[in-house]
């Protein structure tokens, strides 16, 4: 039977033609989907009250919550509720079936032949195939960047659009893809799915059982190329890189004063220029700028020493104490020595703070007059000679000092005068 010419196809163009109306239902149902999911969010939003109130509440810890599912999975954390753990990969679940489901992973029909990594379905074994010839058929026609998956660009292509269609309903904060919504909302619900096999801590992210996985392991992958030092994670390495380069990219805003570290910004923020000092001494006054020094500083009251010598039954009140008996009774630690003058530090920053004596570095200068200073702590305390500020007051009797050595011999002084100097250790 003769068949008309434009009838016949080869199968390849029988192949082709297939693969061309799949990419096209796939791109609509995209499409389609993202358009359904605009007008849920949409809707969602215009749910929640403006003064986002959260009736669901936790009745052990008082957290409240939009909706009640992040509460039930919150509720979790206080009760003892069985968990299901993969035996491969540590992964836990709540349920046994999601177990199941999810050991499709390691053991599977559907299984790779280049790394033996096993998928539920023959598809996303095809998909993942590409990964390892490295073709990438998907473009870009922002950046020319290509992908494996026509998902992987469509997730992509909001970097462009700045598209962030998944919002929690918790604090508000939107992302590209429902898989960091979904890891977000462990910050809420306080899940932790990842559990340390060693020590049985848990975390809410596999990456941070695997760094801390090198706690346990030793493991250091990270190394330096110029002084080969290793790194548990890449973070640190970078951070480490500064010491090397002397890159400070952080600049402070008020004096110009630039650091390696954001941490150190701040403290430097918070100490030199900051007067805010919220914390109170309960026993003479004094105000802190921090909790912690606040908790060091009550030391002097109580007379707590916290510190004890291995060696010996001595007791410090300081670490640097602690730490210069070790070196002058027991001959344990390293000196840090001063290379003009042979004299012997216990810690570095004393050294480097003594070696200024002999460049007569003055780095700090006042900015009411022209005197300079060695250290930041010598021009704060001169600076009080321009200003009026009172900032140490006597809980006694309230009266206010410009220095704290002088409310500390006001506070014994005053204490002894109204008869309660036995309630207190100077």
């Amino acid at each position: 039977m003769a068949v008309h010419s434009s009838v016949v196809r080869t199968l390849p163009d029988i192949v082709l033609c297939c693969i061309m109306l799949l990419f096209a239902m796939t791109s609509c149902l995209l499409s389609c989907a993202g358009s359904v999911f605009d007008l849920k969010t949409a809707v969602d939003s215009n749910d929640i009250p403006d003064d986002k109130s959260r009736p669901y509440l936790c009745t052990v810890c008082d957290k409240r919550f939009t909706q009640k599912g992040n509460l039930n999975v919150h509720r979790r954390r206080h009760t003892e509720e069985i968990w299901y753990s993969c035996t491969k990969c540590e992964k836990r679940f709540r349920g046994q079936s999601s177990l199941r489901s999810h050991m499709y992973v390691h053991s599977s029909k559907y299984k790779c032949t280049e790394c033996g990594n096993c998928f539920q379905s023959s598809c996303a074994l095809m998909i993942y195939n590409q990964t390892h010839s490295g073709e990438r058929p998907f473009e870009c026609s922002v950046c020319s960047k290509r992908f494996t998956t026509l998902s992987e660009l469509a997730v992509h292509s909001r970097i462009h659009s700045e598209e962030k269609p998944y919002k929690c309903h918790e604090c508000d904060k939107t992302f590209t893809q429902h898989g960091a919504l979904k890891s977000h909302m462990r910050v809420h619900t306080a899940e932790k799915p990842y559990q340390c096999q060693v020590c049985e801590k848990a975390f809410s992210w596999s990456g941070s059982l695997n760094r801390h996985m090198r706690v346990h392991t030793g493991e250091k992958p990270y190394k330096c190329q110029v002084c080969n030092q290793g790194f548990s994670h890449s973070g640190a390495l970078t951070m480490h890189k500064r010491v090397h380069t002397g890159v400070k990219p952080y600049r402070c805003s008020l004096c110009k004063k630039r650091f390696s570290h954001s941490s150190n910004m701040q403290t430097h923020k918070l100490y030199i220029h900051s007067n805010r000092r919220p914390h109170h001494c309960p026993y003479c006054g004094m105000q802190f700028k921090t909790n912690d020094k606040l908790k060091l500083h009550v030391r002097v009251h109580t007379d707590a020493k916290p510190y004890s010598c291995r060696h010996c039954s001595d007791r410090f009140r300081w670490h640097h104490q602690l730490k210069r008996h070790l070196l002058k009774s027991h001959n344990e630690g390293t000196w840090f020595t001063c290379n003009m003058c042979e004299k012997k530090f216990v810690t570095r920053g004393e050294l480097k703070l003594h070696s200024f004596q002999h460049e007569d570095v003055k780095l700090y200068v006042c900015s009411e007059c022209p005197n300079r200073f060695r250290r930041a702590g010598e021009l704060k305390s001169h600076q009080l000679v321009h200003t009026d500020h009172k900032q140490f007051c006597c809980v006694l009797c309230c009266k206010y000092f410009k220095r704290k050595r002088s409310v500390v011999s006001h506070f014994k002084k005053c204490a002894k005068k109204l008869g309660c100097s036995r309630l207190f250790l100077f």
